[in-house]
């Protein structure tokens, strides 16, 4: 049943909740057209100083060869909001910092940079590859960061693509005639026949 809609549908959107920080899941391969291969993965850092007195943590996400998220600037990914257009007019890097937070064992205070810190329901635009053509999606994140703990957690909380080759695509776009939701793996298991 989810076939035929996908055929007619030109953006595919998957909810998802999946929670990534230090003390939990630390790393996350995102498949975005659930196809078994890995588009980007998501992942927590921790950086000791040489002495080991002080830390840095950091949300990174990074592209499969030949994908890509929009940049913010100095190494970092946009964090952008709904309603976004992310297209081939935009430029791409293989990975970007999300968020740091860095401090000294035993202090409160921490530097934090990133435009991810404490981003509500952000986008991070992508770029990747299905059998050889460029398509565009989008995974939406909230982030937070404690000054007490010196930590980044982010949740994903969904992402979508389009399926038409070189299309742009809307951040944040989850309705409408064009959009079929799916839940995570579906895709994949009635590709195979599976149920």
């Amino acid at each position: 049943m989810v076939l035929p809609q996908l055929a007619e549908a030109r953006i595919v959107y998957t909810p998802a909740h999946v929670v990534i920080w230090e003390y939990g899941v630390r790393l996350y391969d995102l498949d975005l057209n659930h196809d078994g291969k890995t588009d980007f993965v998501l992942q927590t850092k921790f950086y000791f100083t040489l002495n080991q007195s002080a830390g840095t943590q950091r949300l990174i996400a990074s592209g499969a060869k030949g994908n890509g998220l929009e940049p913010a600037q100095q190494g970092f990914a946009a964090a952008l909001q709904a309603g976004k257009e992310i297209g081939p007019h935009q430029r791409f890097e293989r990975r970007g910092v999300m968020a740091s937070d860095y401090g000294r064992f035993g202090s409160t205070t921490s530097l934090k940079r990133g435009p991810w810190i404490n981003a509500k329901d952000r986008y991070l635009g992508l770029k990747f590859k299905i059998d050889g053509k460029v398509h565009f999606g989008w995974a939406r994140l909230t982030v937070r960061t404690e000054s007490a703990w010196h930590f980044v957690r982010a949740t994903l909380t969904g992402y979508a693509y389009e399926t038409i080759p070189n299309k742009p695509v809307i951040t944040g776009k989850t309705k409408g005639p064009d959009v079929v939701t799916v839940a995570p793996g579906s895709l994949g298991k009635l590709a195979l026949g599976r149920k």
